[in-house]
């Protein structure tokens, strides 16, 4: 196989990277994400630009954008981009400047599992579900080795499956969605109600001493140093993550889950209470095979990279 360049939409940045035949990254841009469908178009197409000449002449492009992705590549709905909806960003990526390159536009999670499935911390494995923890959760799937899409691309939005119907009010426009307990906003909102209470010193002064102005990195730093009050907030956290878990363990009983986003940067002051709450959380947990939960390897460039695999395959333009 040849290369291939794959671009991953985020909630603040555009990353993109040239793989080599041998699927080494040999190159990556990236650029700030924009607010409109226009601009994103103007954006993908600067990242593609800019790694044109590392990827040695024309090759097929992948892009995963945040959201519900159709087949046809339009982006209908994302609760993080919220100005660019029925956005046909495939068909307006090829009347640009990507006109005539094999092109596949898909959901960015999606684009994420496929990577670690074939690179990464799932490789070999053939049951899979991904869950990214960012600023909110994506999730991807594999069953019996094979990517899974649903019936109109939206498969996989495991972040807006509601856990408290009277829960904080989410992006998507409902209350009580998972990721507003589980994601990287969830765990800030955590820490600056821990904060507030005066129960989280270490925290504020992390912070700079304003509690209103307490992130959850802050929290992370704080739980890693041994802060056992920010540890006691990143337990019930973690809660949190392991519910969403067990409960999508109960419907698709995976062999293995992966996490990934940037929030598994935390590393084991994550990773260990989330896989002791999920274990509790189980059904019949101590009579099944374990469901390992594992950190994705391929980092921050898992969707770029996964978009750049499944662009190799992409249908001829048009």
């Amino acid at each position: 196989m040849g290369g291939a360049i794959g671009v991953d939409v985020g909630g603040t940045k555009c990353l993109g990277v040239v793989l080599d035949r041998d699927d080494a990254v040999i190159a990556e841009h990236r650029v700030a994400t924009p607010a409109s469908g226009p601009s994103l178009v103007a954006a993908v197409s600067e990242v593609v630009a800019a790694l044109r000449p590392s990827a040695a002449g024309q090759v097929p492009v992948g892009v995963g954008v945040p959201g519900l992705v159709d087949h046809s590549g339009m982006l209908r709905f994302a609760p993080h981009l919220r100005a660019v909806t029925d956005f046909a960003l495939r068909d307006e990526l090829l009347a640009g400047p990507l006109a005539g390159v094999p092109l596949v536009v898909d959901n960015d999670a999606t684009c994420a599992v496929w990577a670690e499935h074939r690179l990464g911390a799932a490789r070999g494995a053939s049951h899979v579900l991904m869950a990214t923890l960012g600023t909110g959760i994506g999730g991807g799937l594999i069953l019996d080795g094979r990517l899974q899409r649903g019936s109109h691309g939206f498969a996989g939005e495991i972040g807006h499956v509601v856990v408290d119907p009277q829960g904080p009010q989410c992006p998507c426009g409902r209350q009580g969605c998972w990721e507003r307990y589980a994601s990287g906003s969830g765990l800030g909102r955590m820490a600056r109600e821990a904060a507030e209470a005066g129960v989280a010193p270490r925290v504020v002064e992390l912070a700079g001493g304003d509690p209103e102005e307490v992130r959850g990195e802050h929290l992370t730093v704080a739980a890693a140093e041994g802060d056992q009050e920010a540890r006691e907030v990143m337990a019930r956290f973690a809660w949190w993550v392991a519910l969403g878990l067990a409960n999508l363990a109960a419907v698709l009983d995976p062999e293995l889950i992966v996490l990934g986003g940037g929030m598994i940067e935390a590393g084991p002051v994550l990773l260990e209470p989330t896989s002791a709450s999920f274990h509790s959380l189980l059904e019949g947990a101590a009579h099944r095979p374990a469901v390992p939960l594992v950190a994705a390897q391929l980092g921050a460039r898992a969707g770029a990279i996964g978009a750049a695999l499944l662009a190799r395959s992409a249908p001829a333009a048009g």
